[in-house]
């Protein structure tokens, strides 16, 4: 799946993304929120869906992603 980018050319993190890589890299809530500097709760509510992060933790998010070799390929 081609990941959608924001006009910024960040990449748009959605609920599926975010569960998606934590998954792939094998990591808890807890784990990756450490990692990325938030609370395990706010994983939480990004994976479902209740809101989506911020331009900051997308950067953080794509180069999490980048590392594990995920798709982030830009949508042409």
């Amino acid at each position: 799946m081609a990941a959608k980018r924001r006009a910024d050319n960040n990449l748009v993190w959605d609920a599926a993304r975010v569960k998606a890589l934590r998954d792939e890299l094998g990591l808890t809530q807890q784990q990756l929120a450490d990692r990325l500097g938030v609370r395990q709760q706010t994983i939480s509510e990004w994976e479902q869906g209740v809101y989506p992060p911020r331009r900051s933790s997308c950067m953080l998010l794509t180069m999490y992603a980048k590392e594990a070799r995920l798709a982030v390929k830009s949508k042409k």
